[in-house]
C-alpha cells in the first residue's frame, strides 16, 4: 500500500515527462503541465480532480506562525480531517506514510546486523506532546517548523521534486532506529503522528480483542508494535 501510495504521487511527474529528484526531461515543451492532470501534488498539498487537500497539521503551523488562513486553505484541509477521523488516525502511519516503509528497511537491516535495542523507551502518548510543542515554536518563530525538517516530506516530495529538506532528520531517525529504540520516531516522536492520533481517537476502524476468545498466549502481544 505504502509503495503504492508513492508511485500514485510519482505518476503525473512522470507522465509529464519532467523526471522525479527535480530532474528535467530536456524537452523545451512538455507533453502535459502535471498540474493539469486528474491529481498532482504531494503528501502536504494535491489536487484531486480540481479539489485542493491540504495536510491539516500544516495548515494548523500556517495558522500559528502567521495568525492567520484563508477559507479555500481551511476547506482544503476538511477531507483529509475526514477521512482520518472517521477511519482511524493512525492509517496514514501505517499504510500512507513513507517513513514507515523505510523504516521496515531499517528494521530489515538492523536484524542482519545482529543488532538489539529496545521498544518501549518513550511513552507513545509523547509525540502529542511534541505536536503541541512544535505549533508553539511556530508561533514563537512565525516559521513551519516541522514542514522545514520533516522526513515525510524528505521522502515524499524529495523524489518528486528534489528537496533535500528534512534529509538530516531522516538520517538522525535512521541511526536511532539502529542503534537506539525500534520505531521510537513512528511511536513517540514524530508530530504529525501526535495529531492524526489525536484526531483518529474515536476512528470507527480499529484493533480490537475479543476477551472472551483470549487464550492468553501473549502472542498477538509479542509482535503488535
Amino acid at each position: 500500500m505504502q509503495v503504492a501510495v508513492l508511485g500514485l504521487f510519482c505518476a503525473p511527474v512522470i507522465v509529464s515527462g519532467t523526471g522525479l529528484f527535480g530532474l528535467v526531461s530536456g524537452k523545451e515543451e512538455l507533453s502535459v503541465v502535471p498540474s493539469d492532470l486528474p491529481f498532482f501534488g504531494s503528501l502536504a498539498s494535491s489536487s484531486v480532480v480540481g479539489v485542493n487537500v491540504l495536510d491539516p497539521y500544516a495548515l494548523l503551523e500556517v495558522l500559528a506562525a502567521s495568525a492567520s488562513i484563508t477559507a479555500g486553505a481551511a476547506l482544503a484541509a476538511v477531507p483529509p480531517l475526514l477521512v482520518y477521523g472517521l477511519v482511524r488516525g493512525r492509517a496514514f502511519c501505517g499504510w500512507i506514510c513513507p517513513v514507515n516503509l523505510a523504516l521496515e528497511g531499517v528494521d530489515w537491516l538492523r536484524r542482519k546486523l545482529g543488532l538489539s535495542v529496545a521498544v518501549h523507551t518513550l511513552p507513545r502518548r509523547t509525540k502529542m506532546i511534541v505536536s503541541i510543542v512544535v505549533l508553539v515554536i511556530c508561533a514563537i518563530t512565525g516559521m513551519l517548523v516541522f514542514e522545514m525538517f520533516s522526513p515525510i516530506a524528505f521522502l515524499n516530495r524529495g523524489m518528486l521534486f528534489g528537496s533535500l529538506a528534512g534529509g538530516f532528520t531522516m538520517a538522525a531517525i535512521v541511526v536511532a532506529e539502529l542503534f537506539w529504540a525500534e520505531r521510537v520516531w513512528c511511536r513517540a516522536l514524530c508530530p504529525l503522528g501526535g495529531f492524526y492520533e489525536a484526531i483518529g481517537t474515536f476512528g470507527l476502524v480499529s484493533v480490537k480483542m475479543d476477551a472472551e476468545r483470549c487464550v492468553h498466549c501473549d502472542a498477538c502481544r509479542a509482535v503488535c508494535l
